[in-house]
């Protein structure tokens, strides 16, 4: 696994009767690789993965796979046994990395959380993330925890740093023995996090977006016409809103699984004003 570039956090299709559609996650997986992402990460936060089945989790990773390019599964479930049980599938699927994140709706001590990161980081030989989330998961790993983690497994070759502080990118850096890949997981501070110092992009609105995601990686002067966009992904119905851009643009469906509901009444509008402009107004890259 090479930990570099975009890297969608892609998002799980559904159909009518919102199982998952498979014939379009592939198309939709391939046609990202196909605009200059460098593998995919599924059945993350994005993906709606605490939605989905065990069965159905596998089913994703192997429909993924069909898109020639590395796959990274998301690791996160209710306990730990339930966590390593798929990081132990993804690796017999043939997944290249893993993403692992903390259990679900459980957060408590240091002590606690880095034995399940580590169960999992053991589980399998595949090279490993580290997803820190704390606004969403009320679990924060700070820098010198993240370094402990390093040093301790050798296969953790990646930190996700979402806490939307940019000043972590800068105080992981310093304390780490070795090189770690640090990623933005944050859509909209992608130009700050490059300037200091991240080599990779967890991202959302690629998904609707690759073309422009990926040009705005490399350096095009896209930032100010982007920005309303991006902060679609700060925000707690960043599911809804990235799928409706995806609709938007002709490339998927808004649809989701409950406890979300598609977006309604003048929320939903308030969205679409701000898709549309963008779209009207889409840069050539």
């Amino acid at each position: 696994m090479n930990w570099k570039g975009v890297i969608p956090a892609i998002t799980t299709p559904f159909r009518e009767d919102l199982s998952v559609d498979h014939d379009f996650l592939a198309k939709h997986a391939a046609w990202m690789i196909e605009n200059g992402c460098t593998a995919i990460v599924a059945l993350g936060s994005l993906g709606e993965g605490a939605t989905l089945e065990f069965e159905e989790k596998a089913a994703v990773l192997q429909t993924c796979m069909r898109s020639k390019a590395p796959v990274v599964a998301s690791i996160s479930a209710l306990s730990t046994a339930a966590a390593v049980r798929l990081a132990k599938k993804a690796e017999e699927i043939g997944c290249s990395g893993l993403m692992v994140l903390p259990p679900y709706v459980y957060s408590t001590d240091w002590r606690e959380m880095k034995a399940h990161m580590t169960a999992v980081l053991r589980a399998t030989r595949l090279s490993c993330m580290l997803y820190n989330n704390p606004i969403a998961y009320r679990t924060d790993f700070l820098p010198e925890q993240v370094a402990e983690l390093a040093s301790e497994h050798e296969n953790l070759h990646a930190v996700k740093e979402s806490s939307a502080d940019v000043r972590r990118i800068a105080a992981i850096k310093a304390v780490m023995r070795r090189p770690l890949a640090i990623f933005v997981g944050v859509d909209d501070l992608i130009v700050e996090g490059i300037a200091s110092g991240a080599v990779g992009w967890i991202a959302g609105l690629v998904n609707a977006l690759p073309k422009e995601s990926v040009a705005l990686f490399n350096g095009a002067d896209i930032y100010p016409w982007f920005l309303p966009l991006l902060r679609l992904d700060t925000v707690p119905k960043f599911v809804q809103l990235i799928k409706l851009v995806q609709q938007e643009v002709g490339m998927g469906n808004e649809r989701v699984r409950p406890p979300r509901l598609p977006l309604a009444g003048d929320e939903r509008e308030a969205a679409l004003r701000i898709i549309r402009s963008a779209l009207a107004s889409r840069p050539r890259v």
